[in-house]
C-alpha cells in the first residue's frame, strides 16, 4: 500500500463475487459478458448493452443474470447520451441517428424515457414542478 492508502502498482487485488462480495479462489471463478441495458460503453458501441459479471459459483452468477431484466429504452436512452454529451448537446437528429445506429423511432423512445427518469428524478429530491406537484 501507499501512504495514501492505494494498492502498490504490483499489488494483487482479489476478484469479489459481484453478488455475495465474498473473495474468489481462482478455483470457484464464474465469469460472464451478460446482456445489461445500463451498461453504455465510453467509446465503444459495439460493447453497449453487455457487462462482464463476476462469480463465486454458477448459482450466484444465474441469480445476477436472473436479477437485471434488459429493457430496450434504456439501451437506447444511453446511447443518445453518450452522443449528445460528445457533441455537446449540439447534433441533429440524422447525426444522432447515424452515430447511435437507432431509428427515429428508437430515438424518441430513448429521449422519453430520458425525460421520465429525469422527472422521477426530481421527484425524488422535491424540485420537481410539473402537473404532479401543482398545488
Amino acid at each position: 500500500m501507499t501512504d495514501r492508502g492505494e494498492p502498490d502498482e504490483g499489488a494483487f487485488l482479489p476478484e469479489l463475487c459481484d453478488l455475495c462480495g465474498e473473495e474468489i479462489s481462482d478455483d470457484t471463478e464464474v465469469s460472464a459478458l451478460v446482456p445489461d441495458s445500463s451498461a453504455i460503453h465510453g467509446h465503444a458501441p459495439k460493447l453497449d448493452g453487455k457487462r462482464r459479471l463476476t462469480a463465486c459459483s454458477s448459482e450466484h452468477m444465474a441469480a445476477l443474470v436472473e436479477a437485471r431484466p434488459f429493457v430496450d429504452t434504456e439501451l437506447w436512452s444511453g446511447k443518445i447520451g453518450r452522443a449528445i454529451e460528445a457533441h455537446r448537446g449540439r447534433t441533429s437528429p440524422e447525426e444522432l441517428a447515424e452515430e447511435t445506429g437507432l431509428t427515429h423511432a428508437q430515438i424518441e423512445l430513448g429521449m422519453l424515457r430520458q425525460e421520465l427518469d429525469a422527472q422521477r428524478w426530481h421527484q425524488r429530491l422535491g424540485k420537481y414542478h410539473g402537473p404532479e406537484s401543482a398545488g
